[in-house]
């Protein structure tokens, strides 16, 4: 049985600062070591998940094509729409449950047993965040909590742990407790203000996000696997 039942993978981004790679293909289409950034994410998520959904924007077309090879369930159109659209319309705003959100530029190496059991842990809350230690060079929203809960997220002032973009959430959960939010980080926000927001304390052991050229650059030549 497959630890988890639904998957989202965040495909939907054009990617400008990967420019000029991003001139004709969506950054989810970008290869690191000759393997497309989405690809690496369903096959990393693939023996955990029993369905996997892509959101799609810029390119779409591109996309669907290359991951319906790959027999993902599902391929959601977001093109003009905010990256959690999805969160609050037929038919995952219907689902009761748990499920795990990753972004197709995340390089990382999770270990889903134990994020799972923290989720649960903390009494399946309508979001948690994945955190992840900062890395000089990489852009990110610090996260500042109190024991579990997120208390703000800002670029400026600093802490020890990044929100990476990887997350759970019960979309039924989210529904209930607000009207619908056009991005992620509004969405955070309001489940800041009603503390309803937590931050795992599980922390990838290898982390990194490809947000341009030079790092995917580096990337490649420094590392061969994560």
């Amino acid at each position: 049985m497959k630890l988890i039942k639904h998957v989202i993978i965040l495909a939907a981004g054009r990617g400008m600062r990967l420019m000029p790679l991003t001139k004709k293909i969506p950054k989810a289409l970008v290869k690191l070591h000759n393997q497309s950034l989405i690809l690496r994410g369903i096959k990393k998520i693939r023996n955990y998940a029993k369905n996997i959904h892509i959101t799609v924007g810029y390119r779409g077309s591109m996309i669907a094509e290359h991951v319906i090879k790959n027999k993902v369930n599902s391929v959601i159109n977001t093109d003009g729409k905010g990256n959690c659209w999805w969160v609050f319309n037929f038919p995952f705003n219907l689902l009761n449950e748990p499920i795990l959100v990753l972004t197709c530029d995340n390089i990382t190496s999770i270990d889903f047993l134990k994020i799972f059991a923290d989720y649960k842990k903390k009494n399946n809350p309508p979001c948690m965040l994945i955190p992840v230690k900062p890395i000089l060079g990489l852009e990110g929203d610090y996260i500042h909590r109190e024991n579990s809960f997120v208390k703000k997220l800002s670029r400026v002032k600093k802490s020890d742990i990044y929100c990476s973009g990887i997350q759970i959430l019960n979309p039924k959960k989210i529904n209930n407790l607000m009207k619908e939010k056009k991005d992620f980080k509004e969405l955070w926000k309001s489940l800041i203000r009603i503390k309803k927001l937590v931050v795992s304390d599980i922390v990838p052991k290898k982390w990194f996000t490809i947000d341009r050229v030079e790092q995917l650059n580096f990337f490649n030549k420094k590392f061969k696997y994560v």
